[in-house]
């Protein structure tokens, strides 16, 4: 079990380095180009498209770009300053903001015509303004400087080059003759949880995944907890009860419900329970991040949605594999040497009949984790699967990469439980 248990893990490792290499070349490849599209239109200038490609750190090499979004790019970073990078909370969000330590003061910079100000961070998180034209290094007549600037990125600023520069505002790219020539934008990577800077709300990706991820995993786990010993138990009694009215009944109730897609049932519950009979809310209108702590009903449609679709799949793969195992030549001879039936249904043939099942129930975490975005679409519930959807439309590339690797390791993890799951229900199974 222990060599078992290492091997999945390295393998476990293996595969996600995998997977996160081939996401982030597919989806960089696409996403980066469609971001600058969308930001800056169709019609940008060459010039604007390089400028804005250097501020999002796009201009980099693929290698150096998976680097950084992997192992993070501080440590990069530090290498064009003369001093450490560090973290510290805003005090209003409570998000990571990055900070020069110079002399044992957090520092940022902006530039403010030809001046560099420098912003020193104080004990209650504001910031105060002071001139720090020191800062500046000359290098051929052209003064230069690294620094964090305001946006979490580390800064090549420039004065008395001449050439023109680019800066992207709330109203588009603006051209000046001083300012940044050079970004590295600032992230610890996603081995320290911190995937970037999200494109379309410009907050750090893992502040605003981590919510919907545990939105998604309440709605997945009381869908766990509810659908399967329900499915268990009817395919159970389907299977003991083979060729019966209730084997009949069970059996075309539950294909009815898989063969109707998770649109059609949803719609049909919003219109009977959420506005015909107003019994619970037709949509999942989030107020506030609890909302669902609020006002628990808010679960009841989409609940209700995913168990009418995973039920039947469940009970009809239950149903088969306890059909072949009561049909097996042990049951049989226990049965005829005189053993009490449910003894034998309770102690031999439900135990087997559970492998099956359990494989297809670990496999289906990962469609009640990541891939109910038609479910949640239909009832507004802020989760990961329409969190995944949002980030697409978006092009948000470090959004979308994130919440794919959440859905990846969840995927792996599972696998791992069933096939522990395996031993126990199986004791001649062993793993070398």
């Amino acid at each position: 079990m222990a060599r078992f248990l290492v091997r999945s893990i390295v393998s476990t490792i293996v595969t996600i380095l995998f997977v996160s290499i081939v996401l982030f070349v597919l989806l960089d490849a696409v996403g980066s180009e469609r971001v600058i599209n969308r930001v800056l239109g169709v019609f940008a200038t060459a010039e604007q498209r390089a400028s804005f490609k250097n501020q999002l750190g796009l201009d980099e090499p693929i290698w150096i770009r998976y680097s950084d979004w992997l192992l993070g790019s501080d440590w990069r970073a530090e290498g064009y300053t003369e001093y450490d990078i560090v973290t510290a909370a805003n005090p209003t969000t409570g998000e990571s903001q990055w900070w020069a330590e110079v002399d044992g003061q957090l520092m940022r910079w902006r530039l403010e015509g030809e001046d560099l100000i420098a912003l020193i961070r104080q004990e209650d998180g504001t910031t105060v303004p002071q001139t720090a034209n020191e800062f500046w290094q000359s290098d051929g007549g052209v003064e230069t400087f690294w620094g964090v600037d305001t946006e979490n990125r580390v800064v090549l600023w420039q004065r008395g080059g001449g050439e023109p520069v680019y800066v992207i505002t709330e109203a588009g790219l603006r051209q000046e003759g001083d300012g940044p020539r050079d970004y590295i934008p600032l992230r610890k990577g996603m081995v320290r949880l911190d995937p970037g800077i999200s494109s379309e709300t410009r907050r750090p990706v893992a502040v605003t995944l981590l919510p919907r991820l545990r939105n998604t995993l309440i709605l997945a786990g009381l869908a766990f907890v509810f659908i399967m010993p329900l499915a268990l138990l009817l395919g159970i009694i389907a299977g003991i009860n083979e060729g019966k009215f209730a084997d009949r009944f069970i059996s075309i109730t539950s294909l009815a419900a898989t063969a109707t897609p998770e649109f059609v049932t949803g719609i049909f519950l919003i219109l009977i329970l959420g506005i015909w009979l107003s019994v619970v809310p037709a949509v999942a209108l989030f107020t506030s991040a609890d909302a669902i702590f609020e006002d628990p009903t808010l679960l009841v449609l989409p609940l209700l949605t995913l168990t009418a679709v995973e039920l039947g799949y469940i009970v009809r793969m239950t149903r088969a594999s306890m059909v072949e195992v009561m049909g097996t030549s042990y049951i049989r001879t226990a049965i005829i040497k005189g053993m009490p039936y449910w003894r034998v249904v309770f102690r031999h043939a439900i135990r087997n009949a559970l492998m099956a099942p359990i494989t297809i129930m670990m496999l289906h975490v990962n469609y009640l984790v990541g891939g109910v975005v038609v479910v949640e679409a239909i009832f507004g519930y802020p989760g990961l699967g329409k969190y995944i959807y949002d980030s697409a439309i978006a092009s948000d590339t470090n959004a979308v990469i994130a919440a794919a690797m959440v859905t990846v390791i969840i995927a792996i993890a599972t696998r791992i439980i069933g096939d522990l799951a395996y031993t126990y229900l199986n004791p001649r199974i062993r793993y070398a």
